[in-house]
């Protein structure tokens, strides 16, 4: 039993320690602010917690079931890292070259628009992919690709991730929701600085992540490239 145990709570350890890094809530606060500068005040604590929902939910379903969900279209992982990988990659760009949309009178009508109907927002782009990209997706398939000797293993081992998994959603939810509060001691011009390092930071990350997906192609079909 306490074998069992401590298995389970080592399983949930690894989920967190493998997530969180990659996730990096604190990380991405800046970009979450930088997108949802048109939200009232009214609406940033249930927006924070539909993004951290739609991340336990989008990461539990690839620990859970995604490897099976790829097997059944006939995908890899790499391919997952390719298409991400871009993704994340063209969203950096965009705000990394955007221009600073601190003007008043351009965030008070953003606001009227935003702030009635930012539901759509939540997971797109907010969830995936700045919280939740391909790399996270990428380690969530692969903790749920582990397989147990018995029914009973693989469904302990399952949950553990599951579990690991909602810590990881409330680290995003704690920092989301405090982001204001963050980067308020940071000023306008450590904010502007911190959200376009973290912006090319994605570019980085995103460029990286789909390098990996084409390397590890390139590496099955000619072998000797590795």
């Amino acid at each position: 039993m306490l074998v069992d145990l401590h298995h389970f709570l080592q399983t949930v350890l690894i989920a967190v320690g493998a997530l969180l890094p990659i996730v990096d809530p604190l990380g991405s606060a800046p970009i979450y602010m930088e997108l949802t500068k048109g939200i009232g005040p009214a609406s940033r604590s249930p927006l924070a917690r539909q993004v951290a929902l739609d991340c336990f939910v989008l990461l539990a379903a690839c620990a859970v079931i995604g490897v099976y969900v790829l097997d059944f279209f006939g995908l890899s992982i790499p391919d997952v890292q390719i298409a991400g990988g871009l993704v994340l990659s063209g969203l950096g760009w965009t705000l990394f070259t955007g221009p600073d949309k601190s003007d008043g009178a351009t965030r008070s009508g953003a606001a009227s628009t935003v702030a009635s109907d930012w539901r759509p927002t939540a997971f797109f782009p907010l969830t995936m992919p700045i919280t939740v990209g391909p790399g996270s997706i990428a380690v969530a398939l692969a903790l749920g690709a582990h397989h147990a000797a018995t029914f009973r293993k693989s469904l302990a081992m399952a949950l553990a991730d599951v579990l690991g998994i909602a810590i990881v959603a409330t680290a995003v939810y704690v920092c989301y929701n405090y982001a204001d509060r963050i980067l308020r001691r940071l000023g306008t011009t450590g904010t502007l600085v911190l959200t376009r390092l973290s912006a090319f930071i994605l570019l980085c990350i995103g460029v990286r992540i789909a390098w990996d997906g084409i390397h590890a192609l390139l590496t099955n079909a000619f072998p000797r490239i590795s």
